[in-house]
């Protein structure tokens, strides 16, 4: 199953009809996809039955969750991006946050406001149950879905002392595109291992598989889980590969008239064009 965002609503994507979730469930769930997501194995099982309905609003798609509550985002995930970035591998995930006013749709303008903004390609996941000190075993059964994302990052803000900044490094307007849909986990063969890369201007800059992960999805669900709830919605930046651009001999960073494209198997792909800020 896969749905998507249009004007702020709901949509089921089925076929190549793109349905209006409240519309076609006659008011049994909401438009807001954020209660959608509250609701998500009785959607889910509703879901499954419907081929046609009420069309969605004309327009594009944008974030399938425009705003989540929690947005956590994970570093050193892939072991040729740790050793890209010089650093040992992590014991456990080091974690961020990339605040909900950075949250985008997936073919947009990128702003760029300084000459250090750099990409990462990320496969992200929603949340669809509540997951409160849950077993990697059991970690799937609480994913509504994956989708795609991009960790834009200002470097020098990021990077600014004594502490690191990474939160406000990444989180300025657009830095969080995600989409073009969220597809749920029994779409895929193997939802541990999808291919993931970054193109700029054509060129491949990231190439990888999901199952290069240090730590895999069951067991990042498990250790935040750990610390504090996840809730329906709440995003999961699983980190990036290697293949950025600051760490690069010489350092290469985006510039306006970069076109940027993002894409994971069997989701699709984000695409940005970088503009001057």
């Amino acid at each position: 199953m896969k749905t998507t965002t249009r004007s702020g609503r709901m949509c089921l994507v089925t076929g190549g009809a793109v349905i209006d979730v409240e519309r076609a469930s006659a008011g049994r769930f909401p438009a807001d996809p954020l209660a959608v997501f509250e609701r998500w194995t009785e959607f889910t099982d509703w879901a499954a039955g419907v081929r046609t309905g009420p069309p969605a609003p004309e327009g594009p798609a944008e974030a399938p969750v425009p705003e989540p509550r929690q947005v956590f985002a994970i570093g050193l995930n892939y072991r040729d991006h740790a050793a890209e970035a010089g650093l040992t591998l992590p014991e456990s995930p080091p974690t961020f946050t990339k605040f909900m006013t950075s949250i985008t749709g997936p073919d947009t303008e990128l702003t760029l406001p300084s000459e250090f903004v750099d990409w990462e390609a990320e496969l992200v996941v929603v949340i669809g149950r509540r997951a409160d000190r849950v077993s990697a075993q059991d970690a799937w059964d609480h994913v509504a879905g994956l989708t795609v994302g991009q960790d834009y990052s200002e470097r020098v803000v990021q990077g600014a002392g004594p502490v690191p900044q990474f939160s406000l490094g990444k989180s300025f307007p657009g830095f969080s595109p995600t989409g073009p849909v969220l597809v749920t986990v029994d779409e895929f063969d193997d939802p541990d291992d999808l291919a993931i890369e970054c193109l700029i201007n054509g060129e491949s800059v990231q190439k990888s598989r999901t199952s290069a992960m240090v730590f895999p999805v069951p067991e990042l669900i498990a250790r935040l889980s750990a610390v504090c709830p996840l809730l329906p919605g709440d995003l999961i930046f699983t980190g990036t590969p290697a293949g950025v651009g600051h760490a690069r001999t010489p350092r290469r960073y985006l510039r306006p008239g970069d076109d940027v494209v993002t894409r994971v198997e069997g989701i699709g792909q984000l695409h940005q064009t970088c503009v001057a800020g």
